[in-house]
């Protein structure tokens, strides 16, 4: 039984330590230049079973499909009324990936811009998809595939989801690649920190330079770091995939207090502390209630029945009593906030004048 106890004593010392396995470069880095581009395009999506645009108020429904039928060869008489309600206008979004060729398919999102009631079980004809230069990358058609469902009779309807909008997988042909300039400057290439930190920057450097056993690395900011990668394409890759397959162990992130003013929302990181300080938070509450009641004249009387309202106020005020809120660690904090009692709303106000205090130990960031 002794030699077990001190073999698991020895595990226990040699588990704490071990030093901690950082992240992966990949995961906190991306290369400049390796990036995706944003497509979009306007077409037509037909077939729809009675839930299209009401071309009456989308003339330019009406427009596109004029446009369409005499590139085709079809003439409609000036003047005519087309009261179509299986065809409805749309936008076509996409994301070009780095790197694709011409002849690759990519996924699309399209989207109703007039007032069709649903694209359920529509064809979008061929699109043209254009980048922010004006210049075409992809051509998208195809099928929707529409993640909600409706029915309505009778005066009434229920709905699940959006059915104003859908996706077709592989939607779009590319047409169209966008030029790399990756490594055109003598095979120079830049890594570009997702959170700028000069901290982190060094490691960045060190962990590149320790990994190649010389100089390699450069770091120009908190942010972008410079590499000298090599020439040739292919070297230059398994370069990049070397690069991003090291381990390393980023700065922690500074002590920051996130607050959604939507939705009520507060988060806490683990370095957020709180200075001694004390606090009194008291609700106040007014209710104001009228009723109405009718001021009616004499029989044979010359006046008229008028509405008088009767508006009674009240303001209800909750005692607060002073509190000590004080945490050294992420815990404390939790505990001495909800010591306070306090709903969400009230407990953004009482972190507000905490960091003008001085006590909230933390960067305070609304969203």
């Amino acid at each position: 039984m002794r030699w077990a106890r001190c073999l698991m004593i020895g595990l226990l010392i040699l588990v704490a330590n071990a030093p901690a396995r950082g992240e992966q470069l990949r995961e906190l880095a991306d290369f400049a230049g390796v990036r995706g581009n944003a497509l979009v395009g306007y077409g037509l999506v037909v077939g729809l079973d009675g839930t299209g645009d009401q071309t009456t108020q989308t003339p330019f429904t009406t427009q596109s499909l004029v446009n369409m039928f005499s590139q085709l060869g079809i003439t409609i008489p000036p003047g005519t009324n087309m009261q179509l309600r299986n065809v409805a206008a749309v936008m076509v979004t996409a994301r070009l990936p780095p790197f694709v060729r011409p002849g690759q398919q990519i996924d699309v999102v399209v989207s109703s811009i007039g007032n069709a009631r649903s694209l359920r079980g529509g064809t979008l004809l061929m699109a043209p998809l254009k980048g922010a230069d004006g210049a075409t990358y992809a051509l998208a058609q195809g099928n929707l595939l529409v993640g909600g469902a409706g029915a309505e009779a009778g005066g009434s309807s229920v709905q699940i989801n959006q059915q104003a909008s859908g996706r077709i997988s592989a939607g779009a042909t590319v047409e169209r690649a966008v030029p790399s300039m990756l490594g055109a400057n003598g095979g120079s290439l830049e890594l570009q920190l997702r959170e700028a930190d000069f901290g982190t920057a060094q490691r960045v450097v060190r962990a590149i330079n320790d990994e190649f056993g010389y100089a390699v690395a450069s770091a120009l900011d908190s942010r972008v770091i410079q590499l000298a990668g090599p020439g040739d394409p292919n070297q230059r890759v398994a370069f990049m995939a070397r690069v991003e397959s090291l381990d390393v162990n980023p700065m922690d992130s500074p002590a920051r207090v996130v607050i959604n003013s939507r939705t009520g929302s507060v988060v806490l990181n683990r370095r957020v502390s709180l200075r001694a300080a004390a606090v009194s938070h008291g609700n106040l509450s007014i209710v104001i209630d009228t009723a109405f009641g009718v001021s009616q004249p004499a029989p044979f009387g010359e006046g008229e029945t008028v509405v008088v309202p009767d508006s009674d106020i009240d303001i209800q005020q909750q005692p607060g009593t002073l509190r000590m809120v004080e945490g050294a660690d992420l815990m404390e904090v939790v505990d001495a906030l909800n010591a306070l009692g306090t709903n969400a709303q009230d407990l953004m106000s009482i972190l507000e004048a905490l960091k003008a205090a001085g006590s909230l130990r933390a960067e305070l960031e609304i969203i």
